[in-house]
């Protein structure tokens, strides 16, 4: 091994610091390992070591390598670090204490080391402000837990030298990761990119859309996800969670599409933060989220006929689904008055289309086809308020015919899937058009920090940036609310039918 940096310090041995450590030494750094408090140094090594053990027990490891990495980590106090070319600090998240920090390491270290901050929210040129050398100063912000999420944001502040942005994604490759570039800007990528799902999803339940577990089914099957987004914020919990929507809102200046929501406020000052505490939006008993379970699928005996708009999203596509199921079709020109109306709008709500195309509310159903029926474990209806009962039961029944799950919502502007793909394709949209990082790193950055089952460019690019573009403008037309203004970056594409992907000229 031949690092680029061959010998470190971590400052804060804490679960980040660990995993730093962890990932440098196996790369061939000697590592000195330090923490305010000198024991947790120590405990950090004895859990390092033990770490290393197991994947020697596993194979993952030879018993002279596992051996080698425990060799490389020494626990040390500040005044040892003179020797070390790169220092990175993961210690708490308060800019007073980071700049105090890297005061002290700046008179210690060489001029030419590199001093790296992992800090996830704070402004890394305002961390370097009070250096005399700010050039040697970069973000390096990984993920918990930082062995298996590997991906790593490389920050470059007003003043850092390219050079120490370049040497620190070399090292990240060495360290098995993938670094990605991000502008100096509140979130980086990861943090900012994240902000559609669930603060959309907040808006959505806040609105009386849909129950927290619904949400969480539709996104998971509709669209892919692995966690919907009430599991994932109670798994990562609202002390985190909310917090950072918060900094990422002020620190834009309170941009409406960044705005939190008084939901996850609220459960936070109540100490309702999640699987941690045992409560959260689900309960937890053992570990284990007690989920409601689903209502089944109604019996109906006496199916009416269905009637199609002719502006139905997907029209063929639906049409020959309803054929698949047994439906019976009418082709007339509007609807006779026993038939279920089936309209598929994207972005409108179901009473609006409804007023719109002089059809008889009581007897109509949405279906949400922005995503293609084929693609999905789950179809999504929404009932408008005038809709009849026997006509939301009959759409439910036959559009569970062949097993397929059927969520049942209330009225809105766009279906959940569609709110929420059409907020994330926006946000990375502008990412995009500030320059905050390219496409492909955003792409890469989401798929390997959030988990998701498209980066959101490619997601826009799969449904259609036009179909994203419509959801939007008709969003924005029912609210009236600036957080659905498209990104003018989306707006030129959508337009010219260019991918979501493709570079600026």
């Amino acid at each position: 091994m031949n690092p680029t940096f061959p010998t470190i310090a971590v400052i804060g041995a804490g679960a980040m610091g660990r995993g730093i450590a962890q990932i440098a030494a196996q790369a061939g750094s000697l590592v000195r390992l330090v923490d305010n408090q000198p024991e947790a140094s120590i405990q950090a090594k004895a859990a390092l070591a033990d770490q290393w053990d197991k994947l020697a027990a596993k194979g993952k490891l030879d018993a002279a390598q596992a051996q080698a990495c425990k060799d490389r980590i020494q626990p040390c106090t500040l005044n040892d670090l003179a020797d070390c070319q790169m220092v990175v600090e993961a210690i708490v998240e308060r800019l007073d204490v980071k700049r105090s920090l890297f005061a002290q390491i700046e008179a210690i270290v060489a001029p030419s080391a590199v001093l790296a901050t992992n800090t996830s929210s704070l402004s890394v040129t305002a961390i370097a402000a009070g250096l005399k050398r700010p050039e040697q100063l970069a973000g390096f912000h990984f993920f918990n837990p930082v062995p298996l999420m590997k991906v790593v944001e490389v920050i470059a502040g007003l003043k850092t030298d390219p050079a120490v942005a370049q040497a620190l994604a070399r090292y990240a490759r060495e360290m098995g990761h993938t670094p990605v570039q991000a502008a100096d800007t509140p979130g980086f990528i990861v943090n900012h990119a994240g902000r559609g799902y669930n603060t959309e999803a907040l808006r959505i339940v806040s609105e009386g859309v849909a129950d927290f577990a619904t949400i969480d089914r539709i996104l998971r099957d509709q669209v892919g996800f692995k966690l919907g987004p009430f599991e994932l914020m109670d798994l990562t919990a609202l002390d985190v969670s909310h917090p950072v929507m918060e900094s990422v809102y002020n620190q834009y200046y309170q941009e409406p599409r960044y705005r939190p929501s008084v939901i996850t406020a609220q459960r936070l000052a109540g100490g309702v933060l999640g699987r941690k505490t045992g409560q959260g939006f689900y309960n937890y008993i053992d570990g284990k989220a007690q989920v409601p379970a689903e209502a089944p699928a109604p019996e109906v005996s006496d199916m009416p006929p269905v009637w199609v708009s002719t502006r139905a999203a997907r029209r063929s596509e639906l049409l020959q689904l309803l054929k698949d199921l047994g439906a019976k079709i009418e082709t007339g020109q509007s609807p006779s008055a026993q038939a279920l109306s089936l309209v598929a709008p994207l972005g409108f709500d179901v009473t609006t289309v409804a007023v719109v195309e002089r059809l008889d509310p009581a007897r109509t159903v949405g279906i949400d086809m922005l995503i293609e029926d084929a693609a999905t474990r789950r179809r999504v209806l929404a009932s408008n308020p005038a809709t009849r009962a026997d006509m939301k039961a009959a759409a439910h029944a036959l559009f569970a015919r062949d097993g397929k799950p059927v969520s049942l919502i209330r009225d809105s502007g766009g279906f959940v899937s569609q709110r929420v793909v059409a907020t994330i394709v926006n946000i990375a949209s502008d990412m995009c058009q500030q320059g905050i990082c390219s496409p492909a790193d955003l792409e890469t950055a989401v798929t390997l920090g959030l988990g998701y089952p498209l980066g959101p460019l490619a997601m826009g690019n799969r449904w259609g940036p036009t179909n994203v573009l419509e959801v939007l403008f008709n969003m924005q037309t029912v609210y009236g609310d600036p957080r659905y203004r498209p990104s003018p970056w989306l707006r030129r594409r959508g337009a010219i039918g260019l991918s979501l992907m493709q570079e600026e000229n």
